[in-house]
């Protein structure tokens, strides 16, 4: 009797490991698609805001202060389209439809294109300086070029700063894979399950 005791006490144990795993994977899943929702709305303020003051100011200034606001808006109308749709696939992504493997791999995938984004984000700023520079040598409309170099530069700016953030905060969370993995610090273990 006292066997089969402890053979029930192991599957029960063993069951209840298995479905605190899930669990966590579950929670991992909503917590990283939450900071991506959250991102999106943070990039879509940011364009918001940008599409309404150049629109407001447009046609309000002139020279190259009417070119920046024009550029913002431009450039926002882009990056509006870029966070509905990113938002879009968070929120129709189920966190309890996630296995470990697609868990990690939109994770790291996320991760990827946030730096990705941040390299051409300095070449954005280094566009929109050459564009500043190049007003100072052209009789061709420089105002235009400068205050397009301008809004380029700031929005660079802002894309820089935002997708270094989001890669930190998402990168916190690389830590917590390794524990799905069954790796610590010591070293390396694995997962059995059935």
């Amino acid at each position: 009797m006292p066997m089969r005791y402890l053979i029930f006490v192991l599957l029960i144990l063993m069951a209840a490991s298995l479905f605190g795993q899930s669990e966590s994977l579950l929670g991992f899943n909503q917590i990283r698609l939450g900071q991506q929702r959250t991102a999106m709305l943070v990039l879509g303020g940011w364009a918001i805001g940008n599409i309404t003051t150049g629109a407001l100011l447009r046609n309000q200034r002139e020279g190259s202060q009417r070119y920046f606001h024009e550029m913002n808006m431009l450039w926002n109308g882009v990056n509006l389209g870029i966070a509905a749709l990113g938002y879009w696939a968070a929120y129709r992504t189920e966190p309890g439809s996630l296995d470990l493997y697609n868990s990690i791999n939109e994770h790291y995938k996320f991760q990827q294109i946030l730096l990705l984004n941040a390299g051409l984000d300095v070449g954005y700023l280094l566009g929109g300086l050459y564009l500043t520079e190049r007003a100072k040598n052209t009789s061709n409309r420089p105002e235009r070029l400068k205050g397009y170099g301008q809004s380029v530069m700031v929005q660079g700016g802002f894309l820089l700063l935002f997708d270094l953030a989001n890669a930190f905060i998402q990168s916190r969370h690389n830590e917590s894979l390794r524990l799905f993995l069954g790796q610590t610090g010591d070293g390396v273990g694995f997962i059995y399950q059935f």
